[in-house]
């Protein structure tokens, strides 16, 4: 049985993550605590510095399916598990517990990559029945993280996207995407791709504690300006509104991209899923505490009196007074700043199935 140690009882959050502490997985049965006994050892170093590492999965398929009405795409690709970049709100944290880790610091340090993902896809897309839909990059953890500079999964995907004319949707919060610029500017001129870059605040040295390892804020919103120039489709996610956090920053951040050049603009309320609600009041105690108990009590009166809500239609938005005072603010700005509420419709009609194993065919 895997066990798990709290960082947090080894006294707060470690340097450069999100996480303060790294609970058990909803599905484990054991639990194990560090304890400090005044001997100084690696321990302390590694609860105060945990390292990154990266196993690489073998991975049987590649597509991932979904008939959510609250999404706007049905299929998706994930080059990772994990995600280094650390935000403390990510809902996609509690998929580490079906690994038997945590979805705390564990979820942010022990990453798996998917080497064969491009040959995966390449395989799926060239099915007899394979239908094309377009495909989202970034819908789980983000394609971008910083190991991507090393394993180059993502870009290997978008190779054979391009190669195949499919389209592909990205939303990302990393900078890097800017690398991908040589495939990206010739598929959006096909119609096959739009990029959204996520901007929680324009506060750095919140951003910094809240998502520790994504870029900047300015440098997301430079990265919206350098795929707008060179005529990538790029929008902007307000995501997610953290009441009394950063929702008195939407028409700030709709007006940063728009000026940069996005060309429409979404948003989400902020989701504590599973393990996510006690890692997000954790880190509200340590970084917030004035504002914690505001923070929770105003999710609350947004999720129907509880901290999270799964229900389809209401678990991106929330509902009540204050929920409906976000989307009237939201839908003003837009409109003043000549922003869409919705991406531009990507290109099916070209997609041409790849040739297996990447070889070229004779005509």
């Amino acid at each position: 049985m895997a066990m798990k140690t709290t960082a947090g009882d080894h006294g707060g959050a470690a340097k450069g993550r999100g996480a303060g502490i790294n609970p058990e997985g909803r599905f484990e049965t054991a639990s194990r605590e560090h304890v400090e006994d005044g001997w100084p050892g690696e321990r302390d170093e590694e609860v105060a510095r945990p390292r990154t590492t990266v196993t690489l999965e073998a991975a049987k398929s590649i597509l991932t399916r979904n008939d959510s009405p609250d999404l706007g795409f049905s299929q998706s690709v994930n080059p990772y598990r994990g995600c280094e970049h650390g935000c403390i709100y990510c809902y996609a944290r509690p998929s580490h517990a079906y690994l038997g880790l945590s979805p705390g610091i564990d979820f942010e340090t022990r990453l798996f990559a998917k080497p064969e993902a491009a040959s995966l896809l390449r395989e799926a897309l060239s099915r007899p029945g394979y239908r094309c839909e377009p495909l989202n990059i970034g819908s789980n953890t983000d394609g971008y993280q910083p190991l991507e500079r090393v394993h180059r999964i993502t870009r290997s995907v978008l190779e054979v996207l391009r190669e195949a004319r499919h389209p592909v949707a990205i939303i990302t919060k990393s900078a890097l995407v800017e690398r991908d610029l040589d495939l990206l500017a010739p598929m959006a001129r096909e119609g096959l791709v739009n990029v959204v870059l996520s901007v929680t605040t324009r506060d750095a040295r919140l951003a910094a504690r809240m998502e520790p390892r994504a870029s900047a804020p300015a440098r997301r919103i430079e990265a919206i300006r350098r795929l707008a120039q060179a005529g990538v489709p790029t929008g902007i996610n307000v995501s997610p509104i953290i009441p009394f956090l950063t929702d008195h920053e939407i028409e700030s951040l709709l007006e940063a991209g728009a000026a940069a050049g996005a060309g429409w603009a979404g948003w989400t309320l902020l989701r504590l899923p599973w393990e996510v609600k006690d890692l997000f009041k954790d880190w509200l105690e340590r970084h917030a505490p004035l504002k914690a108990s505001h923070v929770m009590s105003r999710l609350a009166e947004m999720r129907a009196g509880r901290e999270n809500d799964p229900r389809f239609g209401t678990r991106m938005t929330g509902e009540g007074l204050f929920t409906d005072l976000i989307r009237r603010r939201f839908a003003a700005a837009c409109g003043r700043l000549g922003l869409a509420t919705r991406p531009p419709v990507l290109s099916t009609g070209a997609f041409r199935p790849p040739a297996p194993g990447g070889q070229l065919g004779l005509f």
